[in-house]
């Protein structure tokens, strides 16, 4: 069976890599691995989605769902420091490493739990839920990223969504649009669109 990204025990033999990056105008040192997503570099998805991302205007925490070894919810936690920023994934490796991610950049507001998408997290409420999604889980795990957040939004909550054209950002958008009632493209760069969509009562 092959392995993926999305995993929860990756068992292909560990090669970190560690690198410095640029975010948000601030220099990150980060520690990936084989069997985590992006184990080269800070993906561009992921790049565009924290660059475009906007401090929610309701309070409370945000969540970073498929948080991988941490580049999304790290930089959102350096750069509001007054919300406690709350990152999830299946794969124990990439939470592994976004705790050590998280202590090497001296970061402190974050909650870094393994959780297979929402369920380790017991009815919590987000002002804003953040996603680069697992494209190749496949759609049936990607919708329901999109579906649950509404359960885990506040009101006025969003919902942050970064996906490639190819990789079916058209249909990504619909289905906002039918969930939400609502959806905005806010950025789209080579290729990739970060789609915004907010919950109302």
């Amino acid at each position: 069976m092959t392995e993926h990204y999305y995993s929860k025990q990756p068992q292909a033999k560990s090669l970190p890599q560690s690198w410095s990056f640029d975010l948000r105008g601030k220099t990150f040192q980060f520690t990936s691995d084989v069997g985590v997503f992006s184990k080269n570099e800070v993906d561009f998805g992921s790049r565009v989605l924290i660059e475009s991302f906007q401090k929610p205007e309701v309070d409370g925490p945000i969540l970073d769902v498929g948080c991988g070894y941490g580049p999304i919810g790290l930089s959102l936690a350096s750069d509001f420091p007054d919300r406690q920023i709350f990152m999830v994934d299946v794969n124990e490796r990439a939470v592994e490493l976004a705790r050590k991610n998280a202590e090497i950049n001296k970061i402190s507001n974050t909650t870094i739990l393994q959780s297979d998408l929402y369920k380790q997290l017991n009815g919590k409420t987000f002002a804003s839920i953040v996603t680069n999604p697992p494209i190749r889980a496949g759609k049936k795990v990607v919708h329901a990223i999109f579906e649950e957040a509404c359960k885990y939004l506040s009101d006025h909550g969003e919902l942050w969504v970064v996906i490639q054209k190819k990789q079916g950002a058209p249909s990504a958008k619909d289905k906002l649009e039918a969930i939400f009632g609502n959806v905005e493209v806010v950025t789209k760069k080579k290729g990739y669109f970060i789609l915004r969509a907010k919950k109302f009562d």
